[in-house]
């Protein structure tokens, strides 16, 4: 394994780490200059942050940086009631491989989607089976665009709390089996974002994480799960405050041959957004060092 004791150079931030500073939303180019400040050199913004920027002076300021971008927060939510709304997801969807690209990103990040309407509080449906035939072919369709545009798709299973609203592919397996079925020959072009959030729970996780291998292991993402949690969404812990064993899914992983940047991805609305941002970067740089 990498030794990242001595400093943080493999260390990314999701900006929806820092999307708040004391309960206030907090723009992206002054997450970017705080990043930089201390030697933060990725990042793996969020859409709505971009788009309230603008794509260009982003993409200006990244450059400009010479930032790295671990990936890019997100494309999917493929599932929908009516052709109108598969049409609109697909449309969607090129637009985002559009813009990682623009970026520079190593990987556009799914999630997938889980039954049409929960996520608003209403489902318009109960079938599972179906969500899932449409998260299929939403990835076949975007894939044959993100290849053209040389943009890595990365599938990331949600933990399966979330199979209803947010992402009905909740294992690596489930996400590995559609990678081989539209993939099979490896070309690097569809792989996982393994978020340990997510899968740590999971009795064969070190067994799929080797059956990805290194191309399919595109992008890695690290906190922790706390223990109450208080929230199913937004009480992620800091790397070391919970009950995952990073450092050995990062071993896993490593073992791999995978090199990429550990990406810090933390919503924590009653403790991390309620502090300031600076405090909450610098304490992802220690805890990546010690606990990552």
């Amino acid at each position: 394994m990498r030794d990242f004791s001595q400093d943080h150079r493999w260390l990314s931030i999701n900006t929806a780490t820092v999307r708040k500073s004391r309960g206030v939303e907090v723009p992206l180019p002054d997450i970017i200059e705080a990043c930089v400040k201390r030697g933060i050199r990725a990042i793996s913004p969020w859409r709505d942050q971009v788009a309230a920027v603008g794509l260009s002076k982003v993409s200006k300021l990244v450059k400009a940086h010479g930032l790295e971008l671990s990936g890019y927060c997100r494309g999917g939510m493929f599932t929908a009631t009516d052709e109108a709304g598969l049409k609109a997801a697909h449309e969607d969807n090129r637009r985002a491989v559009d813009e990682a690209f623009e970026l520079g990103a190593k990987c556009l990040v799914l999630v997938v989607g889980g039954l049409p309407g929960a996520l608003q509080g209403k489902a318009a449906h109960k079938n599972i089976a179906l969500a899932r035939a449409q998260v299929d072919e939403g990835i076949e369709r975007t894939l044959e665009y993100a290849r053209a545009a040389r943009m890595p798709l990365a599938i990331e299973p949600l933990h399966p709390m979330y199979a209803a609203d947010r992402a009905c592919v909740n294992t690596m397996e489930q996400a590995l089996d559609i990678c081989e079925r539209l993939d099979p020959g490896r070309t690097g072009t569809i792989g996982v974002a393994v978020d340990v959030y997510h899968v740590w729970w999971d009795p064969r996780l070190e067994q799929q994480i080797a059956r990805a291998g290194k191309l399919r292991l595109l992008a890695f993402h690290v906190c922790d799960w706390l223990t109450p949690t208080t929230d199913l969404l937004n009480d992620r812990g800091m790397m070391g405050d919970g009950v995952i064993d990073i450092r050995r899914i990062r071993g896993w992983v490593e073992a791999q041959g995978f090199e990429g940047y550990s990406e810090v991805e933390i919503f924590s609305t009653g403790n991390w957004w309620q502090r300031e941002a600076g405090e909450t970067l610098d304490t992802c740089i220690e805890r990546h060092k010690t606990a990552v």
